[in-house]
């Protein structure tokens, strides 16, 4: 018999594949396009403004875009750089805010793209533009779906097999702290889409803090400096940049320690509630991307210590948050806990053999091994290649 999840689909994995697929990293300033060869960015990004009046002038923004990256793609075929023949690329995949109806290329009202009202086929727009697929998601999605095959997945399940643990991760919750908080779950290899385009979108759980508002008002930029803000007496106007907080929560920097420490508290707390909840449904690894994950040691322990914290029970004792254990694998202690496990031999009844069982239940959660940019870029070109392949 196989060990602990021998059976399960793998991720797909496309490190040699020759196709090349066009990116972009579309937000409310900027739109960065790029292309991707064999799970790596293989030109430089060409960023354009993503300020557009209109929804023709926003589409001519991104043809231009990709046309630009596909001229520095053919400019390496010229150069004698291996590509497809022809250098032409095989689909255009990217990321772009919701809400939308992915699966057919349709994007919604959007607050920080005004050109986008009532419903816009995007994708169909750009296929017609350029005679390819093209395939739309969600950043937290893709993220996600980057790190379960190049990031945070493998680089688990090798500290596992290192250590001569039976038990390997298969499914994986990706999240990302910044200007909001995204999500996404790969489950055995699989993006898991939903369908209405909205699975994981987790932004909107009940925040803990403040029953009234949504987690993203603490999990977010905006979330760290208003806490900030609201503790060191300041204001919103003059209030530092959360990279700035996060020098000032090291001592690093001039400011308020204790404020700055705060806002990250208070991160951590509506986080770890909203992630222990998730958790429960997903079962697998846990990891933290986005901007604000750069200050993940102002905040880890504390995300970690809630998504450990018990209920009281009606009879007057304690109920653990949810079955398994969270460890915090940014530390070196909790990290050679998770790895060791419980691991016992046990006979098999009737049997003169034995075989591995690891009796904890343990769910690790850390931060990006790929970084956030590059997780999403991977991600983009494994959903595309695996959706023309059939996958």
């Amino acid at each position: 018999m196989s060990d602990n999840g021998g059976r399960r689909r793998a991720p797909q994995r496309y490190a040699q594949d020759p196709r090349v697929v066009l990116t972009l990293d579309a937000g409310g300033t900027n739109l960065v396009f790029c292309a991707v060869q064999g799970e790596r960015e293989i030109v430089a990004p060409v960023t354009l403004s993503s300020r557009a009046d209109t929804i023709d002038e926003f589409v001519q923004l991104l043809i231009t875009g990709f046309r630009r990256v596909h001229e520095q793609v053919l400019g390496r075929a010229d150069a004698g750089v291996a590509t497809p023949a022809g250098a032409a690329p095989m689909a255009i995949s990217f990321a772009f805010p919701g809400p939308a109806d992915y699966g057919h290329g349709i994007i919604g009202d959007l607050v920080n793209l005004p050109a986008f009202r009532g419903g816009v086929p995007l994708g169909p727009a750009l296929e017609d533009a350029f005679g390819v697929p093209v395939f739309i998601s969600n950043d937290g999605d893709l993220f996600a779906l980057g790190e379960s095959i190049a990031g945070f997945l493998p680089y688990v399940n090798g500290l596992l097999e290192q250590a001569g643990s039976p038990r390997r991760y298969h499914n994986l919750l990706g999240v990302t702290f910044g200007t909001g908080f995204g999500a996404g779950i790969v489950s055995e290899g699989r993006l898991l889409e939903g369908d209405n385009s909205a699975a994981a979108e987790i932004n909107r759980l009940r925040n803990r803090v403040v029953p009234a508002w949504t987690v993203e008002e603490s999990v977010s930029i905006r979330g760290v400096r208003r806490v900030y803000a609201r503790e060191s007496g300041v204001e919103m106007s003059a209030c530092p940049t959360p990279e700035e907080i996060y020098e000032i929560g090291r001592g690093r920097r001039e400011g308020d320690r204790r404020a700055a420490e705060r806002a990250f508290e208070e991160l951590a707390i509506v986080a770890g509630d909203a992630l222990a909840g998730t958790s429960s449904l997903v079962d697998g690894l846990v990891v933290i991307g986005g901007g604000l994950a750069r200050g993940h040691s102002l905040f880890m322990a504390r995300l970690v210590r809630e998504m450990n914290a018990a209920y009281d029970t009606a009879l007057g004792g304690r109920l653990p948050r949810f079955e398994s254990r969270a460890y915090d694998l940014e530390d070196a202690a909790d990290q050679a806990a998770f790895v060791r496990g419980d691991v016992r031999e046990l006979p098999v009844p009737r049997s003169s053999r034995t075989v591995l069982y690891d009796a904890a239940k343990a769910v690790g959660v850390g931060v990006t091994v790929l970084g956030t940019g590059r997780a999403v870029s991977v991600g983009a070109y494994t959903l595309a290649l695996a959706r023309i392949d059939g996958g």
